[in-house]
């Protein structure tokens, strides 16, 4: 079952939780900036480590200073008018991070965020479309899929989609 919170991702006790990361992997704002903060100044030079990502792929590190063990560092597309592909990788995103998750083997827990719909300006309703199809495809694989929300609206969004493909 897929869980739809509203919740700050970087507090959730989890095996791994999503980034919405930018393609530097140095940390940023919104929830990337937030991730980097709670993790504590290990987490830049693990992740850049890794050097450019770029969008539709990721990468794991530890969690550091987090309640969770890792973090899967995911880079969403930038929407550019959605004439670009954007929808595709977005998908490639998600299920980059569902690869990683299941790769790593321990991993039984995961939280995403709502992947490019900040500063990415991904619509979110479309966001939403894709990220719950892609965890509906790997929910048998996982003992929890949380997707952690940040306002009212977003979470009224999945909610309505959750409820939708019920019936």
């Amino acid at each position: 079952m897929i869980e739809i919170i509203k919740a700050d991702i970087t507090t959730l006790r989890v095996d791994a939780i999503v980034n919405a990361a930018n393609s530097s992997l140095a940390g940023g704002g919104g929830v990337d900036g937030a991730i980097h903060r709670a993790a504590g100044p290990r987490l830049a030079p693990a992740a850049m480590a890794f050097g450019y990502c770029p969008p539709g792929e990721a990468v794991l590190t530890e969690g550091f200073d987090l309640p969770a063990r890792f973090v899967i560092h995911a880079v969403g597309p930038v929407w550019s008018g959605g004439q670009h592909g954007e929808a595709d990788v977005l998908r490639r995103t998600y299920e980059r991070a569902f690869e990683i998750a299941a790769a790593e083997g321990s991993i039984r827990s995961l939280a995403f965020p709502a992947i490019s719909t900040g500063a990415y300006r991904f619509p979110g309703r479309a966001a939403a479309d894709i990220a719950l199809e892609v965890m509906r495809a790997h929910d048998a694989e996982f003992d929890r899929i949380i997707a952690c929300l940040l306002d009212d609206e977003t979470v009224r969004i999945y909610r309505s989609l959750i409820d939708g493909a019920e019936r």
